[in-house]
């Protein structure tokens, strides 16, 4: 059995956002190979995979290393978050599904429900699932890679706050929904670019000793050890 190369990335890039793996720290095709249990050749592809992201960057001398974004480089993720979302939404009014509808709105539903009775940890799930249910409602390859690739760098770089009104977010998430369901690209677009920039002061950097600033003690770092998971590879 191969495995094939975008499992042992999306293991390499997990245990990159999480902070398994230092910024600025050695990838070794050997070790990487050696923790996740495959050959070294997918290890190489998913690196490069990883570089064309931004998660990896090569050095002279030194071979693969989890890259070290400076504060103006996250703060870019954010703005380009706000202009792609609002695109994806007013796509998603254009191109959704009914089954596109019934999740978004089974989503809003659970998040209305979580949120007046303050289950934080279940709110921060249900919103990345509505974000994504919305890209994948948009109907367009590129830009859902392109919001999946950008979620992915905003969780590596931010730590999320939960909103001082989490029911007034999923209220903005619901009007969204009614929205697409209309078919209003318009309104979709409109909205979801309010709650996006609503929500960019709820993000706070993870690491505040990223270049540019100077305070805050650094987070510890989290270790795991895991292999990749084969259970949907094919044999």
């Amino acid at each position: 059995m191969r495995i094939p190369a975008h499992s042992v990335c999306t293991a390499i890039r997990d245990d990159i956002v999480s902070g398994v793996y230092e910024r600025g720290s050695r990838l070794t095709e050997e070790l990487l190979a050696r923790r996740y249990g495959v050959s070294r050749v997918p290890v190489r592809e998913a690196l490069r995979t990883l570089e064309s992201e931004g998660f990896v960057v090569t050095r002279r001398h030194a071979g693969a290393c989890v890259a070290e974004p400076t504060v103006q480089e996250a703060a870019d993720l954010l703005e380009v978050r706000m202009l792609l979302e609002p695109l994806g939404a007013a796509r998603a009014a254009q191109r959704r599904t009914e089954a596109h509808l019934k999740v978004l709105r089974g989503l809003v539903r659970l998040g209305q429900e979580r949120a007046r009775r303050g289950e934080g940890e279940d709110l921060r799930s249900l919103g990345g699932w509505f974000h994504e249910t919305l890209a994948q409602a948009s109907g367009s390859p590129g830009l859902i890679a392109l919001l999946t690739q950008l979620r992915h760098k905003i969780a590596w770089m931010y730590a999320v706050e939960q909103p001082a009104r989490p029911v007034d977010s999923w209220a903005e998430r619901g009007a969204i929904v009614d929205a697409v369901a209309r078919g209003d690209a318009e309104r979709a677009r409109a909205l979801t670019a309010q709650h996006a920039e609503r929500s960019t002061a709820e993000h706070r950097l993870r690491r505040p000793d990223l270049p540019g600033r100077r305070t805050g003690p650094v987070p510890p770092v989290r270790s795991s050890q895991h292999g990749v998971n084969t259970a949907s590879v094919r044999h």
